[in-house]
């Protein structure tokens, strides 16, 4: 698993997917999953490895529940990420299958943002109310998930800084990241 975690590492600290789709009522630009596999193309045959997405239903009742499980793989090895999405039935103007449709992009945006460590706290597609007013983003406190990320991260060789950049965490949690940098 070294291996692999060493060359999601750099892909993670290397990868720049651009925000490529614009929100007129919210004037805010906003990635898509597109744009995160576009980004990740090139990494794909100087590494050797793929990525695939899948999608399950894993719940119907009271909302109905999708799960999206994106993969990193070099065909021995593989590590996933996942992101569960609510399919919103009531949205106004939308058939049955675009309410899907929006979920299921929705879902695979986020499994790869978690794969690669793709932070869209600071997408205003992720925090958008709609008004004028400007906002500062700050940096947000690291959960357990995203701890997870961060040790294999820097235990893959990843630079400490990267996640430093986008979260705040304990001393505790600090320490631990340090003990990991060779």
């Amino acid at each position: 698993m070294a291996e692999l975690n060493k060359t999601l590492a750099v892909i993670q600290t290397e990868l720049k997917a651009k925000k490529s789709s614009y929100n007129a009522f919210g004037k805010y630009y906003f990635r898509k999953a597109e744009d995160i596999l576009e980004a990740a193309k090139p990494f794909l045959t100087k590494h050797n490895v793929y990525i695939t997405v899948n999608e399950e239903i894993i719940s119907v009742d009271p909302v109905p529940m999708m799960q999206s499980t994106a993969t990193i793989s070099n065909g021995k090895e593989s590590i996933t990420a996942t992101a569960i999405v609510g399919v919103d039935l009531n949205q106004k103007g939308m058939q049955t299958s675009q309410q899907f449709g929006a979920a299921s992009t929705y879902g695979k945006k986020y499994a790869l943002g978690n794969l690669f460590l793709i932070d869209d706290t600071e997408d205003a597609d992720a925090t958008n109310n709609h008004s004028t007013a400007s906002t500062t983003v700050q940096k947000k406190k690291i959960t357990t998930a995203q701890m997870k990320k961060a040790t294999e991260f820097v235990s893959g060789g990843g630079d400490i800084k990267a996640i430093l950049a986008k979260y705040t965490m304990s001393p505790a949690d600090l320490t631990a990241l340090k003990k990991l940098v060779k």
